[in-house]
Protein backbone atom coordinates (compact mmCIF):
# COMPACT_ATOMS: atom_id res chain seq x y z
CA UNK A 1 0.00 0.00 0.00
CA UNK A 2 1.66 3.49 -1.18
CA UNK A 3 2.10 5.98 1.47
CA UNK A 4 -1.14 8.19 -0.30
CA UNK A 5 -3.32 5.10 0.30
CA UNK A 6 -2.36 4.82 4.10
CA UNK A 7 -2.77 8.46 4.54
CA UNK A 8 -6.40 8.75 2.69
CA UNK A 9 -7.06 5.55 5.13
CA UNK A 10 -6.07 7.25 8.63
CA UNK A 11 -7.91 10.05 7.38
CA UNK A 12 -11.23 8.08 6.87
CA UNK A 13 -10.69 5.83 9.97
CA UNK A 14 -10.53 9.26 12.06
CA UNK A 15 -13.47 11.10 10.44
CA UNK A 16 -15.29 7.86 11.83
CA UNK A 17 -13.96 8.33 15.28
CA UNK A 18 -15.48 11.87 14.83
CA UNK A 19 -18.60 10.92 13.76
CA UNK A 20 -18.71 7.45 15.84
CA UNK A 21 -18.80 10.48 19.18
CA UNK A 22 -21.68 11.80 18.07
CA UNK A 23 -23.69 9.01 16.92
CA UNK A 24 -26.42 7.52 19.80
CA UNK A 25 -26.30 5.98 22.64
CA UNK A 26 -22.74 7.45 22.92
CA UNK A 27 -20.32 6.15 23.97
CA UNK A 28 -21.39 2.84 22.28
CA UNK A 29 -21.47 3.86 19.26
CA UNK A 30 -17.74 4.99 19.74
CA UNK A 31 -16.98 1.30 20.94
CA UNK A 32 -18.15 -0.17 18.01
CA UNK A 33 -14.93 2.08 15.99
CA UNK A 34 -13.01 1.61 18.66
CA UNK A 35 -13.81 -2.02 17.89
CA UNK A 36 -13.24 -1.91 14.30
CA UNK A 37 -9.42 -0.26 14.94
CA UNK A 38 -8.53 -2.87 16.76
CA UNK A 39 -9.63 -5.31 14.33
CA UNK A 40 -7.96 -3.54 11.25
CA UNK A 41 -4.87 -3.48 13.53
CA UNK A 42 -4.32 -6.93 14.42
CA UNK A 43 -4.94 -8.32 10.77
CA UNK A 44 -2.09 -6.94 9.88
CA UNK A 45 0.44 -6.23 13.08
CA UNK A 46 2.33 -9.44 12.26
CA UNK A 47 2.85 -8.85 8.64
CA UNK A 48 4.39 -5.63 9.68
CA UNK A 49 6.71 -6.70 11.83
CA UNK A 50 7.20 -10.38 9.97
CA UNK A 51 6.08 -12.16 13.23
CA UNK A 52 6.64 -16.38 12.99
CA UNK A 53 3.65 -17.13 14.78
CA UNK A 54 0.79 -14.66 12.65
CA UNK A 55 -2.29 -16.70 13.93
CA UNK A 56 -1.61 -16.25 17.98
CA UNK A 57 -0.44 -12.84 17.60
CA UNK A 58 -3.29 -11.63 15.90
CA UNK A 59 -5.45 -13.38 18.26
CA UNK A 60 -4.17 -11.94 21.31
CA UNK A 61 -3.90 -8.13 19.50
CA UNK A 62 -7.76 -8.80 18.92
CA UNK A 63 -8.68 -9.69 21.98
CA UNK A 64 -6.76 -7.51 24.73
CA UNK A 65 -8.13 -4.31 22.34
CA UNK A 66 -11.79 -6.04 22.05
CA UNK A 67 -11.52 -6.32 26.22
CA UNK A 68 -10.30 -3.11 26.53
CA UNK A 69 -12.72 -1.29 24.82
CA UNK A 70 -15.16 -3.24 26.63
CA UNK A 71 -13.96 -3.32 29.49
CA UNK A 72 -13.66 1.27 29.69
CA UNK A 73 -17.27 1.26 28.72
CA UNK A 74 -18.78 -0.96 30.40
CA UNK A 75 -17.12 0.38 33.73
CA UNK A 76 -19.66 2.68 35.38
CA UNK A 77 -17.71 5.78 37.25
CA UNK A 78 -14.44 7.13 37.58
CA UNK A 79 -11.66 6.07 36.98
CA UNK A 80 -12.87 4.30 33.68
CA UNK A 81 -9.83 2.90 33.38
CA UNK A 82 -8.81 1.67 35.93
CA UNK A 83 -9.59 -2.51 34.96
CA UNK A 84 -6.97 -1.63 31.96
CA UNK A 85 -3.69 -2.97 33.64
CA UNK A 86 -5.59 -5.98 34.49
CA UNK A 87 -6.66 -6.29 30.56
CA UNK A 88 -3.18 -5.59 29.84
CA UNK A 89 -2.14 -8.47 32.51
CA UNK A 90 -4.27 -11.23 30.93
CA UNK A 91 -3.25 -10.29 27.43
CA UNK A 92 0.45 -11.08 28.22
CA UNK A 93 -0.63 -14.32 30.05
CA UNK A 94 -2.23 -14.98 26.44
CA UNK A 95 0.44 -14.49 24.56
CA UNK A 96 3.20 -16.83 26.53
CA UNK A 97 0.38 -19.25 26.04
CA UNK A 98 0.07 -18.59 22.50
CA UNK A 99 4.08 -19.42 22.09
CA UNK A 100 3.33 -22.24 23.97
CA UNK A 101 1.46 -23.91 21.86
CA UNK A 102 3.40 -23.12 18.95
CA UNK A 103 4.60 -26.43 17.20
CA UNK A 104 6.96 -25.02 14.89
CA UNK A 105 9.95 -25.01 16.46
CA UNK A 106 9.54 -21.96 18.46
CA UNK A 107 11.52 -19.93 16.29
CA UNK A 108 12.91 -16.74 16.85
CA UNK A 109 10.59 -16.77 20.54
CA UNK A 110 11.71 -13.41 21.76
CA UNK A 111 10.79 -11.33 18.64
CA UNK A 112 7.86 -13.22 18.79
CA UNK A 113 6.66 -12.29 22.26
CA UNK A 114 7.89 -8.49 21.88
CA UNK A 115 6.02 -8.17 18.72
CA UNK A 116 2.87 -9.50 20.03
CA UNK A 117 3.36 -7.64 23.59
CA UNK A 118 4.05 -4.85 21.17
CA UNK A 119 1.00 -4.95 19.43
CA UNK A 120 -1.23 -5.74 22.68
CA UNK A 121 -0.10 -2.26 23.84
CA UNK A 122 -1.35 -0.42 20.83
CA UNK A 123 -4.31 -2.03 20.69
CA UNK A 124 -5.17 -1.33 23.98
CA UNK A 125 -4.82 2.61 23.11
CA UNK A 126 -8.32 2.44 21.04
CA UNK A 127 -9.76 2.32 24.58
CA UNK A 128 -8.57 5.83 24.94
CA UNK A 129 -11.16 7.19 22.22
CA UNK A 130 -13.90 5.83 24.56
CA UNK A 131 -12.88 7.12 27.48
CA UNK A 132 -12.63 10.63 26.30
CA UNK A 133 -16.21 10.76 25.26
CA UNK A 134 -17.02 10.00 28.65
CA UNK A 135 -14.69 13.16 29.82
CA UNK A 136 -16.39 16.41 30.62
CA UNK A 137 -15.43 17.76 27.03
CA UNK A 138 -16.72 14.29 25.66
CA UNK A 139 -18.29 14.39 22.04
CA UNK A 140 -16.51 17.66 21.59
CA UNK A 141 -13.22 16.42 22.75
CA UNK A 142 -13.08 13.59 20.44
CA UNK A 143 -14.16 15.57 17.62
CA UNK A 144 -11.68 18.38 17.58
CA UNK A 145 -8.94 15.55 17.76
CA UNK A 146 -10.38 13.34 15.27
CA UNK A 147 -10.62 16.49 12.93
CA UNK A 148 -7.05 17.26 13.79
CA UNK A 149 -6.05 13.74 13.37
CA UNK A 150 -7.60 13.76 9.87
CA UNK A 151 -6.08 16.92 8.22
CA UNK A 152 -2.12 16.00 9.99
CA UNK A 153 -3.09 12.25 8.03
CA UNK A 154 -3.70 13.89 4.86
CA UNK A 155 -0.72 15.95 4.92
CA UNK A 156 1.55 13.01 4.96
CA UNK A 157 0.17 12.28 1.51
CA UNK A 158 2.29 15.60 0.82
CA UNK A 159 5.57 14.97 -1.21
CA UNK A 160 7.43 15.44 1.65
CA UNK A 161 10.44 13.20 3.74
CA UNK A 162 11.56 12.99 7.07
CA UNK A 163 11.10 15.70 9.65
CA UNK A 164 9.87 18.30 6.71
CA UNK A 165 6.73 15.96 6.98
CA UNK A 166 6.41 15.58 10.54
CA UNK A 167 6.99 19.34 10.80
CA UNK A 168 3.91 20.18 8.42
CA UNK A 169 1.73 17.56 10.17
CA UNK A 170 1.89 19.09 13.57
CA UNK A 171 1.55 22.70 12.51
CA UNK A 172 -1.74 21.68 10.14
CA UNK A 173 -3.36 19.84 12.80
CA UNK A 174 -2.39 22.65 15.79
CA UNK A 175 -4.19 24.88 13.25
CA UNK A 176 -7.19 22.19 12.56
CA UNK A 177 -7.28 21.58 16.49
CA UNK A 178 -7.50 25.45 17.31
CA UNK A 179 -9.88 26.15 14.63
CA UNK A 180 -12.55 23.42 14.96
CA UNK A 181 -12.51 23.85 19.25
CA UNK A 182 -13.31 27.44 18.73
CA UNK A 183 -16.34 26.67 17.37
CA UNK A 184 -17.39 23.91 20.03
CA UNK A 185 -18.82 25.41 23.37
CA UNK A 186 -17.40 23.27 25.57
CA UNK A 187 -13.69 23.89 23.90
CA UNK A 188 -11.59 26.52 23.88
CA UNK A 189 -8.40 27.49 21.33
CA UNK A 190 -6.07 26.86 22.97
CA UNK A 191 -7.27 23.68 24.49
CA UNK A 192 -7.72 22.01 21.01
CA UNK A 193 -4.74 23.54 20.08
CA UNK A 194 -2.90 21.58 22.10
CA UNK A 195 -5.00 18.37 21.20
CA UNK A 196 -4.22 19.16 17.76
CA UNK A 197 -0.16 19.34 18.21
CA UNK A 198 -0.68 15.95 20.17
CA UNK A 199 -2.77 14.70 17.16
CA UNK A 200 0.31 15.96 14.69
CA UNK A 201 3.13 14.25 16.79
CA UNK A 202 1.72 10.95 16.76
CA UNK A 203 0.40 11.04 12.36
CA UNK A 204 4.15 12.55 11.59
CA UNK A 205 6.35 10.80 14.18
CA UNK A 206 4.68 6.99 12.93
CA UNK A 207 5.02 8.39 9.50
CA UNK A 208 8.77 9.23 10.03
CA UNK A 209 8.79 6.21 11.79
CA UNK A 210 7.48 3.28 9.62
CA UNK A 211 7.86 5.59 5.99
CA UNK A 212 10.54 2.99 5.11
CA UNK A 213 9.18 -0.12 6.27
CA UNK A 214 9.62 -3.01 3.37
CA UNK A 215 6.79 -5.03 5.00
CA UNK A 216 4.08 -1.92 4.24
CA UNK A 217 3.61 -2.70 0.66
CA UNK A 218 1.45 -5.73 1.47
CA UNK A 219 -2.21 -4.70 1.89
CA UNK A 220 -2.93 -6.00 5.17
CA UNK A 221 0.18 -4.30 6.72
CA UNK A 222 -0.21 -1.08 5.21
CA UNK A 223 -3.93 -1.17 6.51
CA UNK A 224 -2.91 -2.24 9.81
CA UNK A 225 -0.04 0.85 9.38
CA UNK A 226 -2.79 3.43 8.89
CA UNK A 227 -4.53 2.16 11.85
CA UNK A 228 -1.62 2.28 14.21
CA UNK A 229 -2.09 6.51 14.71
CA UNK A 230 -5.45 6.36 14.83
CA UNK A 231 -5.49 3.51 17.68
CA UNK A 232 -2.64 5.05 18.88
CA UNK A 233 -3.81 9.06 19.39
CA UNK A 234 -7.04 8.02 21.31
CA UNK A 235 -4.97 7.21 24.77
CA UNK A 236 -3.27 10.52 24.07
CA UNK A 237 -6.47 12.36 23.64
CA UNK A 238 -7.42 11.02 26.79
CA UNK A 239 -4.36 12.30 28.92
CA UNK A 240 -4.87 15.79 27.13
CA UNK A 241 -8.66 16.07 27.90
CA UNK A 242 -7.80 15.23 31.61
CA UNK A 243 -4.35 17.88 31.73
CA UNK A 244 -5.58 20.56 29.33
CA UNK A 245 -9.45 20.47 29.62
CA UNK A 246 -10.37 19.37 33.00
Amino acid sequence: MSVSSRAVTTAVLAAAVAAGAYVEPRPLALVGVAGLLVVLLALGWPNILRLPAPGGSRLVVLLSGLGAAAATWYTPSEPVLRHLPMIIAIAFVLAFLAEMMRRDGRRRLTESVTGTVSGIVVAVCAAGWVAAARTEAGAMLVATAAFALAIAAASAALPLKGWRALIVAVVAAVVTGGGVATLLPSMDTVSGSWTGAVAGIVVGGLHLLLERLPALRGKLAGLSAATIPVTVTGMFVFVVGRLVIL
